[in-house]
């Protein structure tokens, strides 16, 4: 059989149960080994699962969900612990839902769940965090797809409104352009259907300016101080092609004055990521553009001296500011 029930640990690269497995194994197959014990009762008799139970088969990891092995409980299998806990009618939303379809730069945390407003539920596992809409149309979840969960778009802004800060709202939402999971259009129609949302102008903002190139939250730090401060807008993200022909991506280009900034990020504590910067910064200096660069943090901790020498070049380039 190619899903091996009594296994210690988790298969690492899940083999296909063989053609002739029976539906229990298929089940536990598609839910990596987690399974509620409604599921299970579908194909056991209570005092097989009790026996499984004492051997050392099944765990039982929370009061009506086992996993089928007793080895470290994985990512995956915790959020399909949650969602089995919570009911069918519960579904990954916020930054787990993302999680699912490859958003990095967040660490795994707690679980997050969706449910309906009216729905009631007892305790849930350690580290799942529940939360409740009154607004949850078909098209705001993933129809294909295990374990159910929401749509990139409205996963993105409930994690943004579900947030710790204002700053990891603005995070993730960048996050989300940069990687490409998310597009400008799908998000706005999101907060169209979502009124009352938190944060909801803070969300509107940021996502138009990440629209608009501003992929980093350093860059979108950087965009807030040149409005606050009256400097003429930037171009983000400008596309521009280096000796070889290859494409290259500017963080913010003042182009009327061929002034170029870069917002210099943790990566640019890497060598290899530092020289190709500096080789960029050189292409740029040669062809006659300004280029300034700013580490984010000088945004945050020294933004009155960020502004002062971006004016200088800009007054320098020409603007009559």
């Amino acid at each position: 059989m190619g899903l091996r029930r009594g296994a210690s640990l988790p298969a690492l690269g899940r083999a296909l149960p063989n053609e002739d497995a029976d539906e229990l194994s298929w089940l536990l197959f598609r839910q990596d080994d987690v399974i509620s014990l409604g599921q299970a009762l579908d194909h056991l008799s209570r005092k097989a699962i009790r026996h499984r139970v004492a051997t050392g088969r099944w765990r039982q990891v929370h009061r009506a969900v086992f996993v089928t092995h007793t080895g470290p409980v994985s990512t995956v299998q915790r959020r399909w612990v949650a969602v089995l806990a919570a009911g069918p009618i519960a579904v990954l939303g916020g930054l787990t839902a993302p999680q699912v379809a490859g958003l990095r730069g967040f660490g795994s945390g707690a679980v997050h769940l969706l449910v309906p407003a009216a729905c009631r539920r007892g305790p849930l596992p350690q580290g799942v965090r529940l939360h409740r809409t009154t607004h949850l149309p078909d098209e705001d979840v993933l129809v294909v797809g295990q374990p159910r969960r929401t749509m990139p778009a409205r996963s993105i802004v409930d994690a943004a409104q579900w947030a710790a800060s204002d700053g990891e709202a603005r995070a993730v939402i960048a996050a989300a352009f940069q990687q490409r999971l998310v597009g400008g259009d799908e998000l706005h129609r999101v907060l169209d259907r979502m009124p009352r949302l938190r944060r909801r102008r803070l969300i509107a903002s940021t996502v138009t300016d990440a629209a608009g190139g501003a992929h980093s939250l350093g860059e979108l730090e950087f965009l807030d101080l040149v409005r606050r401060a009256g400097l003429p807008e930037p171009t983000r993200q400008k596309v521009r092609y280096d000796s070889a022909g290859r494409r290259r991506y500017l963080d913010a280009y003042f182009e009327p004055w061929q002034v170029h900034v870069e917002i210099d990020g943790g990566q640019h504590l890497d060598p290899a990521h530092a020289w190709a910067d500096m080789r960029r910064q050189n292409a740029l200096w040669i062809e006659g553009d300004r280029v300034l660069r700013f580490p984010s943090w000088a945004l945050r901790a020294r933004p009155t001296e960020v502004i002062a020498q971006l004016g200088a070049a800009l007054r320098a380039a020409g603007w009559p500011g």
